[in-house]
C-alpha cells in the first residue's frame, strides 16, 4: 500500500473518504467534526501521486486507487465499509465499487461525477488540462464551480494551496479517466444505498445532472442540495454538510 490513512473518529462504522481532482485527503476542512466520533470512523486516504503519497511513481488510474482501497481497508481490519467521493473522487468510489460491491455498505457523494464521467468535448477538457501547469486557471475553476460569489481572498488560498499538491502526469491521468471514461455497465442497478449531496451554488453538478446519472443507475439514491454552497460544500458549509452525512448514515447503516 502506497500510504497510511489519516483516520477522524473511533466509532465501528467504518467510511473511506475520496478527495476530489484538485485536493488531497487533507481537503476536507471541518466538515468530520459535524459527525459523531464515536459512531464513525472516518478513513482520509490520498490518491497515487497526491499529497502525502505524491512521490508514489504510478501507474496513476482509477483501478489502481480501487486496489489500493481495498488493500488499506484490509491493513485496517475492515470488512465492511461505506465510500465517500468528492467530484473526481465520485468516480473513485465507483470504481472501488465495481471491484469489491459485497465489501461497500453505501456510497456517499458529494457534487461527484457520475461513473458515465463527465462527458467533457475538447474544448472543455483542454481547459481543465491547462490547470495542471497552471495555478491561475485552477483559480479560474475554483471561482466558476462555487457560483463567482466567494472572496478573492478565498480563491487565491485555495489555488495557491494546490500548487504542488499533485504531480503533474498524475493530474493528466486521472482527468482523461473521470473526463471521458463511462462505467456505468459496470455498477448500473446495484441496489445499495447511495446518498449525493450537491452544492445549490454548482452550475456543473447540478440537480438535473444528478437525476438523469447517479439516480438513473443506482434504485436507491437519495438526493440533498445543500444551501450557501457550490462545489466544495466542505468548505463553504462543512457544519450541515457533515450533520447531513452522519444523518444518512445513521439511517442506512445500522450499528
Amino acid at each position: 500500500m502506497h500510504a497510511t490513512a489519516n483516520l477522524v473518529g473511533h466509532g465501528p462504522r467504518h467510511v473511506i473518504a475520496l478527495s476530489g481532482w484538485m485536493g488531497s485527503a487533507a481537503h476536507w476542512g471541518t466538515v468530520f467534526d459535524a459527525m459523531d466520533p464515536a459512531a464513525t470512523t472516518v478513513a482520509l486516504i490520498d490518491y497515487r501521486g497526491y499529497g502525502a503519497a505524491r512521490e508514489h511513481p504510478g501507474p496513476y488510474g482509477f483501478a489502481q486507487v480501487a486496489g489500493d482501497v481495498v488493500a488499506m481497508a484490509d491493513q485496517l481490519g475492515w470488512d465492511r465499509y461505506s465510500l465517500i467521493g468528492h467530484s473526481m473522487g465520485g468516480v473513485a468510489i465507483q470504481h472501488v465499487l465495481a471491484l469489491a460491491p459485497e465489501r461497500v455498505d453505501a456510497l456517499i457523494g458529494i457534487t461527484a461525477v457520475p461513473a458515465c464521467g463527465s462527458r467533457m468535448d475538447d474544448a472543455r477538457l483542454g481547459f481543465f488540462d491547462k490547470a495542471v501547469d497552471d495555478v491561475g486557471v485552477r483559480r479560474k475553476i475554483f471561482e466558476v464551480s462555487t457560483g463567482g460569489r466567494l472572496s478573492a481572498a478565498w480563491l487565491d488560498r485555495m489555488a495557491a494551496e494546490s500548487d504542488g499538491l499533485m504531480r503533474p502526469d498524475a493530474m493528466r491521468a486521472y482527468l482523461r479517466e473521470w473526463a471521458t471514461q463511462d462505467i456505468s455497465a459496470r455498477i448500473a442497478g446495484l441496489e445499495l444505498p447511495v446518498g449525493l449531496f450537491i452544492g445549490e451554488h454548482d452550475p456543473t453538478l447540478s440537480e438535473a445532472l444528478m437525476r438523469d446519472t447517479w439516480m438513473r443507475f443506482y434504485p436507491n439514491a437519495t438526493l440533498e442540495v445543500i444551501g450557501n454552497a457550490g462545489h466544495y460544500p466542505m468548505f463553504e458549509a462543512p457544519v450541515m454538510l457533515g450533520t447531513r452525512i452522519d444523518a444518512f448514515l445513521n439511517d442506512r447503516i445500522r450499528l
